[in-house]
């Protein structure tokens, strides 16, 4: 079901393996020096772009881990991070603690996805892919019928609003789904996951229980698409449930995932820093024409890097060395 072809299978294979010890590294280190951002700077605007570029990169984590790992190729995400964003700023507005909403809402968007789960992976190829476009588009259109109203935060949660919590918050989010990430790429687990994104049919042939390893795939990668949706509504003070159900949160998790590199634990974190810093840039400089300037960059990168950015690192490496040996 929908399985990715095996020109753009190859060289994200390769580059998984080959910056499998230093990439989370790095990656991991760099977040982690982030916490101190906070501490020395104390420009709204700055801290309001990291948080985010940590969203997004939990949301192409998110995908990352269903696609990039298991070939899964859905594009109904945007219907699990509204599901988290949606019941975590109930329970929390509700006086549920933020915590224990912010879990709820998460697993909310798991079993919504283990419901749908099943009967989706039954279908095939782009049928899958529409099944699960299709599934996203209902809910969306439910919730904005049903809740068509802003949803404006409480006086005193206003007053007691603070920026840098929330830059923390979206922080340790992307921490955990890349730190997730890693051990699922390491773990055997994977192997199925790997085995099943490069031939399912093969796969099954060779004792591989197909449909156990999507479904965890999918399971993973729903809970923290739902933890990502409800940072985002503990993120605004006024909050529009359909706004958490638009189709772009899908499409920017899939543009985010092959501009960095399909299939690799950084190319979902060099993706989001791409797309975010590029888009801010693009929207200020080109206002009017910003989206088509960066759609044309993005097919620009896909195709003379069908492994993204990290696979165009990994060929400047070898280059590197292949001219240092030549001296």
């Amino acid at each position: 079901m929908a399985p990715i072809p095996m020109n753009q299978v190859a060289p994200q294979t390769i580059t998984t393996r080959s910056s499998g010890r230093l990439w989370p590294a790095f990656v991991l280190g760099l977040m982690a020096l982030l916490a101190l951002v906070p501490q020395f700077v104390k420009r709204d605007d700055v801290l309001n772009l990291l948080f985010i570029v940590f969203l997004y990169i939990s949301l192409g984590q998110s995908w990352n881990i269903l696609a990039g790992f298991a070939g899964q190729i859905s594009l109904g995400h945007a219907a699990f991070f509204g599901i988290g964003a949606l019941a975590t700023r109930t329970l929390w507005t509700g006086g549920v603690p933020f915590a224990l909403a912010l879990l709820l809402g998460a697993l909310a968007a798991t079993v919504f996805a283990l419901v749908i789960g099943v009967p989706t992976f039954r279908l095939r190829g782009t049928y899958f892919v529409i099944g699960t476009l299709g599934m996203a588009e209902a809910l969306r259109i439910t919730v904005s019928q049903a809740l068509p109203r802003v949803n404006t935060l409480p006086t005193e949660q206003i007053v007691n609003y603070s920026l840098v919590a929330r830059y923390y918050l979206a922080l340790a989010l992307a921490l955990a789904t890349i730190g997730t990430a890693i051990v699922l790429l390491r773990s055997r687990l994977s192997l199925g996951m790997l085995a099943v994104r490069e031939d399912e049919e093969a796969a099954q042939a060779t004792g591989v229980n197909t449909l156990k390893h999507k479904l965890i795939a999918f399971t993973i990668s729903s809970f923290f698409t739902g933890l990502t949706g409800g940072v985002f509504a503990f993120y605004h003070a006024s909050f529009y449930p359909q706004a958490a159900f638009t189709p772009h949160w899908t499409f920017d998790a899939l543009l985010i995932s092959f501009v960095g590199g399909l299939g690799t634990v950084a190319g979902p974190v060099i993706g989001a820093i791409f797309y975010i810093l590029v888009r801010e840039r693009l929207a200020v400089t080109l206002v009017d024409v910003h989206q088509i300037i960066f759609g044309i960059l993005f097919i620009i990168v896909v195709l003379v890097f069908p492994g993204g950015l990290v696979e165009a690192w990994e060929r400047l490496r070898r280059s590197r060395r292949l001219a240092r040996r030549g001296r």
